[in-house]
């Protein structure tokens, strides 16, 4: 195996883990809740057809997770207009409170944690992790 490959895939791996330690310190949201609510924040209103595809979910578990975000009346779903079979969700007013009420925390964490890096450092991170994710998105599409 190849070490780069290796060393790479473990500290995917680690960091992986290490966000979702400190996830409870950040807020109320779990991951899969914080990113749903975070392409609704983007896309609003969403087929959930269309949600599971942006995040590569399938339709069972988006469906799920929509519907655990509505009982917390974070989202609601309503009938498309164009296609009565369809339903559309969007973020609601509460919904919008909690994710930039954990938005805030959580990227209060970072910039402590990152406090150290140059702004240099800062930005190819920022660039490495995009490319590292439209990567993994296309991948084996």
């Amino acid at each position: 195996m190849d070490a780069p490959f290796h060393l790479i895939e473990y500290e995917i791996a680690l960091l992986v883990r290490l966000t979702t330690a400190h996830s409870p310190k950040l807020g109320s949201l779990d991951r899969s809740e914080y990113l749903l609510l975070s392409e609704l924040e983007k896309y609003s209103p969403l087929a959930i057809n269309a949600l599971a595809d942006h995040l590569l979910l399938n339709l069972s578990t988006a469906s799920r997770q929509v519907a655990v975000l509505e009982g917390k009346s974070y989202i609601r779903r309503y009938p498309d207009t164009n296609n009565g079979r369809i339903s559309l969700v969007e973020i609601t007013p509460e919904g919008l409170e909690m994710l930039h009420k954990v938005q805030k925390a959580r990227y209060d964490a970072y910039e402590e944690m990152l406090a150290d890096w140059s702004p240099e450092e800062l930005e190819q991170l920022k660039s490495n992790l995009t490319r590292l994710n439209q990567d993994f998105k296309a991948w084996r599409k």
